[in-house]
């Protein structure tokens, strides 16, 4: 009985493994497979529809360089990420930091501003896009209300300015996610090292400078890195308020990728984007982990 049991114990262990098959096969079907078809296919003339390609090498590269579409769509994903980074992080620790003090309904504050966060993208999309609407819209009639020209106000439909319209509402959409997890941070911060700096005469800018960032420091990290994925991958508000428009103002890599493969029927070309686009996120993101870790050790 007693080599029984000791056999089953150390048996136990060696097949808790079987348990990460099924996420495993999940992971290899769903994402390295895709992963590795379109490398694949984007050295290939593939329509998305007829098997019958040809490999025509790096030509989809030197076509998306040619055309400037990918210059195009890089820069507006860049300054997309950029914006929408340093705004999302900044109001979303701002807010943190004053929902973190000790006011009356700071659970009621916490829940509005969380409350943008539960709508799902299209929601947010077709609600700015009233807010938005030149002449009967939201800002429009509020302008008219106040004696401004509200019928001169179309900001998605300036070619200068639509990017940053949208970027607003990708803003406010996210700013409660990234408020909660530096709540989070903020919350387990030793209330005793507050008081010692306060008993020390620090003032409240020093208490947060010295004392509050360093310790959420490894928050900080996830939100920035978050933040710059999602901005990277952005997509939704380009597609439902402006489809990429005016011109080419605010086509990103992932609308131009969407637009080249299913309007287009260019599944090769697209590919090609993709490429491009899953080297330049893997890159950026692992160039902020490691430059966030180090700020994270020097803090």
């Amino acid at each position: 009985m007693r080599k029984k049991l000791r056999g089953a114990s150390l048996v136990m262990p060696d097949r808790m493994y079987l348990f990460v098959v099924p996420a495993l096969l999940m992971f290899l079907v769903f994402w390295v497979y895709p992963v590795l078809q379109m490398f694949f296919y984007s050295v290939t003339n593939f329509n998305g529809i007829d098997y019958n390609y040809d490999f025509v090498g790096i030509k989809n590269f030197k076509r998306i360089l040619e055309d400037g579409s990918l210059v195009n769509a890089t820069k507006n994903t860049l300054i997309y990420t950029v914006v929408n980074v340093l705004c999302t992080n900044v109001l979303g620790l701002i807010l943190a930091l004053l929902l973190n003090l000790s006011i009356k309904a700071k659970g009621l504050f916490r829940t509005i501003c969380y409350i943008p966060a539960l709508f799902s993208a299209i929601v947010v999309g077709f609600i700015w896009s009233y807010v938005y609407m030149p002449g009967s819209g939201m800002i429009s009639s509020v302008m008219d209300a106040v004696g401004l020209d509200g019928g001169s106000f179309n900001l998605i439909g300036n070619f200068k300015w639509a990017l940053y319209g949208i970027i607003i509402v990708d803003i406010w959409k996210n700013v409660g996610t990234t408020m909660i997890i530096y709540l989070a941070g903020l919350q387990t911060i030793d209330e005793s090292l507050v008081e010692a700096g306060k008993i020390d005469g620090a003032s409240e800018w020093e208490l947060i400078r010295k004392i509050k960032l360093p310790l959420i420091s490894a928050t900080i990290t996830i939100n920035v890195v978050l933040s710059i994925i999602g901005g990277l991958k952005a997509f939704d508000y380009a597609f439902i308020m402006t489809n990429g428009g005016p011109g080419k103002s605010t086509q990103t890599l992932m609308f131009v990728i969407f637009q080249t493969a299913f309007n287009n029927q260019m599944m090769g070309k697209a590919s090609a984007y993709s490429v491009v686009s899953f080297v330049l996120i893997i890159a950026i993101t692992i160039g902020m982990l490691i430059f966030m870790n180090k700020r994270e050790v020097e803090l």
